[in-house]
């Protein structure tokens, strides 16, 4: 019984990464399964308890300050300057990236990817206001896995198990690939990714 989810799990997954909708919950309430069908949305790979996730030994675990973000950022992918579909990032507390999609939550495809390349991490960071009061907010980490040829923010290749903060309109690319990842959110200026702005309620900003 075992083999046989493993099967259509397998058969499900193949069949489903090509979804445009990547992230995308409709009105964000969870209806019941009957036969513990998978959910290919979020592979939860990150938030079990132990550190293997359907048979495979995952590299990292989410740190403590961990959160899910109340600002709705997307990554807006382009490959040779074609742009892709829009990646909704911003329900869950953090995205494994990767060549192995049996666990990935961002599948990265280009054979110079690792299996477990990097991970997209929201984190509950400190700060301090303009009034010199102190606050907290989460805000979105990279972190690269030790993967063999790299992952680089805004054409730098950063180091590896090392948490480097993101900004709106960064530009992240993994491993040889030519796609790029530029990292906006809903109250962005899209205009140079050539997006229709969309009418969405600016709530529950961190700053």
């Amino acid at each position: 019984r075992h083999d046989e989810r493993r099967r259509e799990n397998r058969q499900r997954a193949d069949g489903d990464f090509e979804n445009p909708e990547f992230g995308q919950q409709g009105d964000g309430t969870e209806t019941p399964v009957e036969k513990d069908q998978p959910n290919f949305e979020l592979s939860g790979a990150l938030v079990e308890d132990t550190n293997t996730f359907r048979g495979v030994v995952i590299k990292y675990n989410e740190p403590p300050e961990a959160r899910i973000p109340k600002r709705r950022w997307r990554l807006y992918p382009f490959k040779n300057d074609e742009p892709l579909p829009v990646m909704y990032i911003h329900r869950q507390s953090a995205y494994l990236l990767g060549r192995q999609r049996k666990i990935a939550d961002i599948p990265i495809d280009h054979p110079s990817c690792s299996k477990q390349h990097a991970v997209f991490q929201y984190r509950l960071v400190a700060f301090t206001r303009a009034d010199g009061t102190s606050g907290r907010r989460v805000r979105p980490y990279i972190i690269d896995l030790g993967s063999g040829n790299g992952t680089y923010l805004n054409n730098q290749r950063i180091d590896p198990q090392r948490y480097y903060e993101l900004k709106e309109k960064d530009v992240l690319k993994f491993g040889f690939s030519s796609r790029e990842y530029v990292l906006l959110h809903e109250s962005s200026d899209t205009t140079e990714v050539d997006e229709r702005p969309e009418d969405e309620d600016d709530e529950g900003l961190d700053e």
